[in-house]
């Protein structure tokens, strides 16, 4: 591969990194074509990108995303294959899906919101993690509650008001 090619695929994956703002990078090795087909076709379905990249051209695409991250860097052994997703738990729980038929892929690190996941038992830990729409979501819910209550409370309130003073005016 030539230096320009090189160089292209860096900025390629440079640009993935920006515009994602997560990624997982995962060893496949020794999985058949079809298997990594297979994950590819389950992860296009949800919405994940996946690429085998050498170590070098991810680390030096890193460095162009501008993550200087020492723990992604030391996770660069053996082959290499990323999963990129706007769903920072998606790749997880694929992951997970896929080790229920091998056990493979590993999860070497991964990379959500700006903090990096490094090995693979912190797969657990990134399954369980909410995505930025499901935490919009709870804390909308939490919003409500009260709300509702007051409302409720208010209603109820209105209501065993109006009898009292039916009541009070059949006495009088």
């Amino acid at each position: 591969m030539r230096k320009e090619e090189k160089q292209a695929i860096v900025q390629a994956l440079a640009e993935q990194i920006k515009s994602y703002g997560n990624f997982y990078i995962t060893d496949t090795a020794d999985l058949t074509v079809e298997k990594v087909n297979n994950i590819r076709r389950k992860g296009f379905e949800q919405g994940i990108m996946i690429q085998v990249v050498k170590n070098s051209l991810i680390e030096k695409a890193l460095i162009e995303a501008g993550i200087d991250s020492e723990e992604l860097r030391g996770a660069l052994k053996g082959a290499s294959t990323m999963m990129f997703s706007e769903t920072g738990n998606a790749p997880a729980k694929l992951i997970k899906q896929l080790r229920k038929e091998g056990d493979k892929p590993l999860l070497k690190a991964a990379y959500i919101q700006e903090t990096a996941f490094v090995g693979d038992d912190q797969l657990n830990a990134l399954v369980t993690l909410k995505s930025k729409e499901e935490l919009i979501a709870d804390v909308i819910a939490l919003l409500q509650s009260p709300a509702k209550n007051v409302i409720s409370a208010l209603q109820s309130g209105g209501n065993t008001i109006s009898g009292l003073v039916k009541a009070l005016e059949e006495r009088g």
